[in-house]
């Protein structure tokens, strides 16, 4: 690669990656400002809202500003949705209450969607079809961010008060922002705009997605049969309409880009209930503060942004075999560990969980991005992390009912057996794929 192409694509990708972090940054930091808000707003357990708001805003709207990108062009709809962050960075601090914060995390979620679909459509327009680095450099982004948001978010909260998470947004937003504008070449001009862009089925998916995710998060039936009707009115929308959200037949026939899909959402299901069950079993089931256990799992974050670098320097190698065998190997060594573990190789057994995390992600990115059709790239983007918010929700689910309200060995040794399991299922197919 010449000197004058590592510079356009550094201008390219560096806004980007930017832009991306805010979304893994947002969902991260909340976490440590719970409590206060709690306060501060005499709240109780719908404080969780701040949460599973963003989840929900984030799951429907990924795909639907991938279209928006798809239709109107994704440097247009990188912008918007930065100013969108901006927008609701500004107004959460000021919020009177619960609710109008809760809705400004809504709003949050809806800006920071916009980034990665239309940001991967940047550089399959900027790059091409190679682009493991770029896409190397947004994963190992992420898992930087998830690891600092945190510890980022302890910080600003013990120094500014709770409302510095969402002015945190700011300058970040503002500088990608600016980048974007200034290095970025426009959208090409599009014949039609209006043309295709299937609202009824937006509707009906995103109503689709509430539902299901609801019934992960509450587990009433009432949300379950509503999403499966949805879901139903959907599909059948979808095959009559000439442009459609979701094209269900493109899905159909193109059988890679389904199993990614399929391969993301399962894999999130191994990684989160590691990063939920995990900290949860080290504090209650190994008496650890919540400081030592977040240190304690740090190597898993640490590993995987080690992972990502091997993995884009040397892309030959087969990817997700690698990232699948490190789950199960990983997934494997939490059978040995119980509250009598010293805390030296607990930190050893989280970095083995770390490492297989960087080969997974730029795997199943890289897979994505060879698979979807150049002119759905928004979209296919979007639904590739709507997959990672549905494994997200069914680790959720899966944590709850293993570890329950007081996480013991035996709970533990139960979700280690699943994710196994799971772990061993998605080698064998990565082997299979390979063949």
């Amino acid at each position: 690669m010449t000197v004058l192409s590592r510079s356009v694509g550094l201008r390219l990708v560096l806004p980007v990656v930017l832009g991306t972090l805010l979304n893994a940054v947002n969902s991260s930091m909340i976490a440590v400002a719970l409590v206060d808000i709690q306060h501060e707003f005499h709240a109780g357990a719908e404080v969780v809202w701040l949460v599973s708001g963003l989840y929900l805003a984030t799951a429907v709207a990924q795909p639907t500003m991938g279209r928006l990108a798809d239709r109107f062009g994704a440097r247009r709809v990188f912008c918007w949705g930065l100013v969108i962050v901006m927008a609701a960075a500004i107004g959460a601090p000021f919020a009177p209450d619960l609710g109008w914060l809760v809705a400004a995390r809504v709003l949050l979620g809806i800006g920071t969607s916009a980034a990665y679909p239309s940001g991967i459509s940047l550089i399959r327009q900027g790059i091409g079809g190679e682009a493991t680095g770029a896409l190397g450099a947004i994963s190992a982004a992420g898992q930087v961010a998830v690891a600092l948001g945190p510890p980022l978010g302890g910080v600003l909260v013990l120094v500014a008060g709770w409302r510095s998470i969402f002015w945190v947004n700011l300058p970040i937003a503002a500088l990608s922002l600016l980048l974007v504008l200034l290095w970025v070449p426009r959208d090409r001009a599009r014949q039609s705009t209006s043309v295709g862009l299937d609202p009824l089925g937006i509707l009906l998916f995103a109503a689709a997605m509430v539902g299901l995710l609801m019934f992960l998060l509450e587990f009433r039936r009432l949300f379950l049969a509503a999403a499966v009707v949805l879901a139903i009115v959907l599909l059948w929308w979808e095959l009559r309409v000439s442009r459609p959200f979701i094209d269900v037949r493109m899905l159909r026939s193109n059988r890679p880009l389904s199993r990614t899909y399929a391969r993301v959402a399962v894999t999130y299901v191994v990684f989160y209930t590691i990063f939920y069950g995990v900290p949860q079993w080290l504090e209650q089931g190994r008496l650890l503060s919540s400081a030592e256990a977040g240190l304690v799992v740090l190597p898993i974050a640490g590993m995987g942004i080690v992972a990502t670098v091997i993995a884009t320097r040397r892309p030959r190698l087969p990817l997700l075999v690698v990232g699948s065998a490190g789950l199960l190997l990983g997934s494997l060594s939490l059978l040995l560990v119980g509250a009598s573990t010293p805390v030296v190789l607990l930190v050893l057994v989280s970095a083995v969980l770390g490492i297989p995390n960087g080969f997974n992600s730029l795997g199943n990115q890289t897979a994505m991005y060879a698979a979807a059709p150049a002119e759905q790239v928004g979209t296919a983007s979007g639904l590739y992390r709507t997959s990672q918010y549905i494994g997200a929700n069914l680790a959720a689910a899966l944590v709850g009912l293993g570890l329950g309200d007081h996480a013991t060995d035996g709970g533990l040794h139960l979700l280690a057996v699943v994710i196994s399991v799971i772990s061993a299922a998605l080698l064998a197919a990565a082997v299979f794929r390979r063949s």
